[in-house]
């Protein structure tokens, strides 16, 4: 049984990230694009050729019966109503991270998707890079002892503000470091490490003419003990480990980024050999003090998302990403960002 995707936006995230992963997937085809941009239709027709482009949504939910999956891969603003839209035609649907840009918005979508019975899942894609998985399996294996302190970064080097929504500071654009980076470095925290019960934040603007944070620290205490300390910006001319994980028997460190993103921006294909492999002169380094060893990263996984998504809708199992872990990873983001403001450490509130 091949299921039939309609994908919502053909910019980075369309193009670079779920188009390729979705056609790389045995038993998902991509069906449709829906993007206004001419330029960009033109795009989604020549790399897709056998799929429908049209210029606006309405044709998916016209014809829902045609469709057995809708992705929204749109700027951050359209999450919640394209999600929504999709949810009332019945059709089960992946929302590209953040899933909203208030978590308030975010729990109104997700009793939508639960009165409604359909499945809900969030493209949190760097639970499968290769690095992250590679600390998971450390910590899970006692390598490391207990955790103390878990260090992690997403640095670029962006000092020029570039126009679009990412740079807009109207806050129904959920713009900005921590909403765009900042959202993977606090799901991987806490899908590491558990709940947290308090958040430290240093948010900035530090480009002329920004209008949103491009320089972020957030600290993360969870209940287990563990802090999270946590980096993002654009303005970070030399960027620190990717990782650096302490604890009481060991430590590990490792720089430079997953090499996934690299590779679909160049138009690799998701499929072919080798896929998100590392090379053995950037793996990290366990062990410590001056007795440190190199350890092989673990692979890259960005098509185990799409596969576990055709699996939940054939079987019904579980899909990837749990749609409350985004929301509350959006919630967070707001706990950081009014702790920020007030120059406090703020206790994270009771569950709803």
């Amino acid at each position: 049984m091949t299921l039939r995707v309609g994908l919502l936006g053909y910019g980075t995230a369309g193009r670079v990230f779920h188009a390729p992963l979705i056609a790389a997937t045995p038993g998902l085809r991509l069906d449709a694009v829906v993007t206004r941009d001419p330029q960009r239709r033109a795009q989604a027709q020549a790399d897709h050729p056998d799929a429908r482009v049209v210029a606006d949504a309405d044709h998916l939910w016209r014809a829902a019966d045609q469709l057995d999956l809708v992705v929204v891969a749109a700027p951050n603003r359209q999450h919640v109503p394209l999600a929504r839209a999709a949810v009332a035609a019945g059709l089960p649907v992946v929302v590209d991270k953040p899933l909203a840009p208030t978590g308030a918005q975010g729990r109104a979508l997700l009793a939508d998707a639960e009165t409604a019975g359909v499945p809900l899942t969030v493209f949190q894609n760097r639970r499968w890079d290769g690095d992250y998985r590679t600390v998971c399996r450390l910590v899970e294996a006692g390598e490391l002892g207990r955790v103390t302190r878990f260090e992690s970064r997403f640095e670029r080097w962006r000092p020029t503000v570039k126009p679009g929504w990412r740079e807009s500071g109207a806050p129904g654009d959920a713009g900005g470091a921590l909403f765009d980076l900042g959202a993977h470095l606090i799901d991987q925290a806490v899908r590491l490490f558990g709940p947290v019960e308090h958040v430290y934040a240093e948010v900035d603007r530090r480009r002329p003419g920004a209008e949103v944070d491009d320089d972020a620290f957030v600290a993360l205490t969870h209940t287990g003990g563990v802090r999270s300390h946590l980096w993002t910006g654009a303005v970070t001319a030399q960027p620190g480990p990717r990782f650096r994980v302490l604890g009481d028997r060991a430590a590990y460190t490792s720089w430079g980024l997953d090499p996934q993103e690299a590779a679909l921006r160049a138009g690799r294909r998701p499929d072919e050999p080798g896929w998100g492999e590392v090379d053995p002169q950037r793996y990290g380094r366990l062990g410590a003090d001056d007795d440190l060893r190199a350890v092989p990263t673990e692979p890259g996984r960005y098509p185990d998302f799409y596969a576990q998504v055709a699996t939940a809708l054939r079987d019904g199992t579980p899909m990837p990403v749990d749609p409350a872990d985004a929301v509350a990873v959006v919630e967070l983001i707001e706990l950081a960002h009014e702790a920020a403001a007030q120059n406090l450490t703020l206790p994270v509130p009771p569950l709803h």
